[in-house]
């Protein structure tokens, strides 16, 4: 009997918010060419800066797009996921790390929920503890939410994209388990 752990890329595995930050950055001065006439190289600096901020709340790629536009027009904050072809992609050619395509669920894979559903039921999988590795507090309030997924244990893992208010939530949670980074490492050995 052996463990399974399910994780998730972006905020866990990876930190990609200072190229998607850029890359949004880049995208949105070409989208919306008068409202950057004047911004300067000290402003877009200040908006990647402020991206690692408000990157807690960002579910999918495109929505960086839009917090940048509303940083420039506002100043004010504002909310992704990872496609399974880019977790291979930066797996392999920047961790030297394969893994097989059938194990790896994206974007059109469906919700996190279900994935885990469709996880704990495959024969191969049944008799493993099953463990839940997640950088944001509501996606496991969601897993939470679902009696069939009892059968998780659930993490936090606190270096990802989250708040300093959401770990505190999470620590009064009985079924999330605060993880660190180093803690993390040693489970995978």
């Amino acid at each position: 009997m052996g463990d399974l752990y399910a994780l998730d890329f972006d905020g866990v595995l990876c930190d990609s918010c200072g190229e998607s930050s850029i890359s949004a950055v880049k995208a949105a001065k070409v989208r919306w060419p008068a409202l950057f006439d004047g911004v300067d190289s000290v402003l877009e600096d200040w908006i990647v800066d402020q991206m690692h901020i408000v990157r807690p709340v960002v579910e999918t790629g495109y929505e960086n797009l839009l917090l940048v536009r509303l940083l420039v027009e506002s100043r004010l904050p504002s909310i992704r996921k990872s496609s399974s072809r880019f977790a291979d992609a930066l797996l392999r050619e920047l961790a030297g790390v394969t893994i097989p395509p059938e194990r790896i669920y994206g974007l059109g894979t469906g919700p996190k929920v279900k994935v885990l559903k469709q996880l704990q039921l495959r024969p191969e999988h049944q008799g493993m503890k099953l463990h839940f590795v997640e950088d944001r507090l509501a996606t496991l309030k969601n897993v939470i939410k679902e009696p069939e997924l009892d059968g998780w244990n659930l993490y936090l893992g606190d270096w990802g994209y989250n708040t300093q208010k959401e770990r505190e939530e999470a620590a009064n949670i009985s079924r999330i388990q605060l993880l660190q980074l180093s803690d993390f490492s040693k489970k995978l050995k």
